[in-house]
């Protein structure tokens, strides 16, 4: 590997260790426990630079060990600088676009840093808050958190942010294809303007280059793509199928004993719903995970499915970034995702900590171009593989849908507002006026709604042999 100056950097990254990085022995320690003996690349250029105080703009992939790239030297400077005051206020946040990679990286910095005095929290909708604000009030070093809950406490007088010496900012692409875009910004607006800020992110399009420019001050650029080298260690396949033949062949896959333990990732929350139920049917045994479960669902699921309890985890896109599960020995793209770069974070929880694994994409006539996008960013014409005959008779029929709400005239309807002769306000849209029967139906806060504060809640889930061990 070339360094910009035409120097091998081969031999010097094996010879690297986690000493020679500047790390306070303490945190040494914790990563030799933790079984983590060399550093990543991303760790190699990165630790030593935000030690020195750079801000950082990284390029980095997800599984590329960049999470110790950042929660390293900030637990470095804690420890190095520890405050006198017995009111602790919040020195470090990272902000994460899902609730499940916000606990990930909460996990590991307790890991890293269970030699070292400093307290954290995790702030992210799903739950209820008094938990998180009984923390903040004990007082806290870092918190790690997805915007929407962290600026609804900030805007409740709940959270300062006032004393934050360290901001991180992680996958922020992904940030911003989620709409987070504005509580970012406004959430930067808080903070002081001295401050060391690093910025990761798995692509650098406009926008996102765009924000790195207005949050980053003569920034260390530091880029590790393990795109090509994760497909690498991916067989990747394509099974073309018409869409109403997938279950039955998903169903076949699964059946394989080869198939220890897979994800299967749908485009919709109600997809992913009715492929978890018809493989629980076959006998195969799963569960989904997206959005519209509560974060108790969601930890409980992903728990089985680490524990090995269910063979299958049927998620959406949330599951793509941020869920670290060894061992998946496949993924498979129940349908392909209309964006290309998902393709790749998906395929990425297989293939872990220099395993290999399997990636099987069933492909409808519908989504051929999605396919053909999808070979362009990889650069790699993905095998076609043939699927089993699937004759029409023997596909299960459609499941029938519920019941439509009846005709409501006038009245109170549900939280987002009544149905009338045209239907549902489509999901998000609030009722407002509603004329039915000759009656006007009163604001929301007449009635005794309550109206949530703008940035509650979590938008996390609309969209989660070692030779040698990496962090």
């Amino acid at each position: 590997m070339l360094n910009p100056n035409g120097v091998d950097e081969s031999n010097i990254l094996d010879s690297i260790n986690f000493d020679a990085l500047g790390l306070n022995q303490s945190l040494v320690r914790a990563l030799l426990e933790a079984g983590y003996t060399e550093p990543t690349p991303i760790q190699v250029q990165a630790i030593p630079k935000v030690i020195e105080g750079h801000d950082l703009l990284g390029i980095a992939q997800t599984g590329t060990g960049k999470t110790a790239a950042f929660s390293l030297p900030i637990l470095h400077h804690l420890n190095t600088k520890q405050v006198e005051s017995k009111a602790r206020h919040p020195r470090a946040l990272i902000l994460a676009p899902t609730r499940e990679l916000a606990i990930q990286i909460a996990d590991s910095i307790k890991l890293y840093g269970s030699h070292i005095a400093f307290k954290q929290t995790s702030i992210f909708g799903g739950v209820g808050q008094n938990p998180q604000v009984a923390a903040l009030k004990r007082g806290v070093d870092v918190i790690v958190a997805t915007p929407g809950r962290l600026l609804d406490l900030v805007n409740q007088g709940l959270c300062h942010l006032g004393h934050i010496e360290y901001f991180v900012l992680d996958e922020a692409d992904r940030m911003l294809d989620m709409g987070f875009i504005h509580d970012v910004k406004k959430i930067v607006a808080k903070l002081p303007r001295k401050r060391q800020t690093l910025f990761f992110s798995a692509t650098m399009p406009k926008s996102v280059s765009a924000l790195a420019g207005d949050l980053l001050h003569k920034p260390v650029n530091v880029s590790v793509t393990a795109q090509a080298t994760t497909v690498d260690r991916i067989d990747q396949s394509v099974i073309f199928t018409p869409q109403n033949h997938k279950q039955l062949q998903l169903i076949h896959l699964l059946s394989d004993e080869a198939v220890t333990s897979a994800i299967v990732f749908t485009r919709t929350k109600h997809r992913a719903n009715r492929v978890s139920l018809a493989l629980s049917k076959a006998g195969i045994t799963s569960e989904p995970i997206h959005g519209n479960k509560s974060q108790g669902a969601r930890q409980r699921a992903l728990g089985a499915f680490k524990a090995g309890e269910i063979k299958a985890l049927v998620a959406t896109d949330i599951a793509a970034r941020g869920i670290d599960v060894d061992a998946v020995s496949h993924v498979i793209n129940f349908e392909l995702p209309n964006v290309s770069e998902d393709y790749v974070h998906r395929i990425g929880r297989t293939a872990r900590a220099g395993a290999s694994g399997n990636a099987i994409s069933l492909c409808a006539p519908d989504e051929r171009a999605f396919l053909k996008s999808i070979e362009k960013l990889i650069k790699l014409s993905i095998s076609v593989v043939k699927g089993i005959e699937v004759r029409d008779e023997d596909v299960p029929p459609p499941e029938p849908r519920g019941p439509r709400s009846p005709r409501r005239s006038g009245g109170r309807g549900g939280p987002g507002g009544g149905r009338g002769s045209r239907g549902a306000k489509p999901s998000g849209e609030q009722g407002g006026r509603h004329k039915s029967g000759g009656q006007k139906r009163r604001p929301a806060s007449a009635v005794g709604q309550k109206q949530r504060p703008a940035g509650s809640g979590n938008a996390g889930g609309r969209r989660r042999s070692q030779a040698p061990k990496s962090v």
